[in-house]
């Protein structure tokens, strides 16, 4: 067995594999869900507003079972679409998707709605879902969802989530070292999804939704999670786009993505490389994240 075991940044050694044996030999009643959000109360492990990291929590539990380090209390009942592979992927909804072609004072006042957890979230996740190349992927960790509206009707979709652990190029960046980063990586968003509808046709409408996101997503952030982001980042497939709406709202390049993904175990890459574009949303993000 090894000493320890890695999981979304965290090490997890053989004193708390010792401590997680003795909490769950004295929790038999719990189910799992229980246990999880119980273990996150013992070990203080919240998110910056206060809610609970159960679902991170149940993810290090499942993995350690696997390796034969615990054993759970049997599973009590099944969740549709709780596995990635279980889950229904959102259904096609009716919109008008004529032509739209104009100039971008005649979409009149553009309105970008943060919709996750409203009304309007099913209607974000299908269009990326249909109309988005990457399709729709269920955000892990902290996450916004924006709908942009004019002239009556959806424009684009932006998504933001957590940013990933480590980039070579990003990290060197902003000058941190290893521990900073670990303890300020959620002062950072990651643009996951950008699309602008493909029947919409309004120069430089992208690059003004993007500034005008730089304007709020740092306050939207604060509101739900209980802490602002300082630094935007996204990437760039080279193959398919040249990045020149994000460069047109001052991102800028700072390198380039390795292509072997956040679970590579072979070193080689085996995926596409992407540019790597990031956004200072103010002047010192450097301090600020490293301290």
């Amino acid at each position: 067995m090894p000493e320890e075991y890695r999981y979304r940044g965290q090490t997890i050694g053989r004193d708390q594999i010792a401590f997680l044996r003795e909490y769950i030999a004295a929790h038999t009643q719990s189910s799992r869900w229980k246990l999880s959000r119980q273990l996150c109360e013992e070990m203080g492990w919240k998110q910056a507003n206060g809610a609970l990291r159960d679902v991170v929590c149940r993810g290090l539990l499942l993995m350690l079972e696997r390796a034969g380090e615990i054993q759970l209390p049997p599973v009590r009942r099944l969740i549709q679409g709780q596995r990635p592979t279980d889950r229904k992927k959102p259904e096609a909804l009716s919109i008008d998707t004529s032509p739209l072609e104009c100039g971008l004072k005649e979409l009149g006042p553009i309105d970008i709605r943060q919709v996750r957890r409203t009304v309007d979230e099913p209607l974000y996740n299908s269009l990326i879902q249909h109309h988005h190349y990457l399709r729709y992927e269920q955000p892990v960790g902290e996450h916004l969802k924006y709908l942009v509206w004019g002239v009556g009707r959806p424009l684009a979709c932006v998504g933001w989530s957590s940013a990933p652990r480590h980039l070579g190029a990003r990290d060197r960046f902003i000058g941190w070292d290893q521990g900073a980063r670990k303890r300020n990586i959620h002062l950072l968003a990651y643009n996951t999804r950008f699309l602008i509808m493909p029947w919409v046709r309004a120069p430089h409408l992208a690059s003004h939704i993007l500034g005008r996101m730089a304007r709020r997503v740092s306050g939207d952030w604060q509101k739900i999670y209980g802490h602002p982001v300082y630094l935007l980042e996204t990437f760039v497939d080279p193959s398919r786009f040249r990045g020149t709406c994000y460069r047109a709202a001052n991102w800028m390049v700072v390198g380039q993505t390795t292509g072997r993904g956040k679970d590579d175990q072979t070193k080689r890459p085996n995926r596409p490389i992407k540019q790597i574009l990031v956004l200072p949303l103010v002047r010192d993000f450097r301090r600020l994240m490293a301290c």
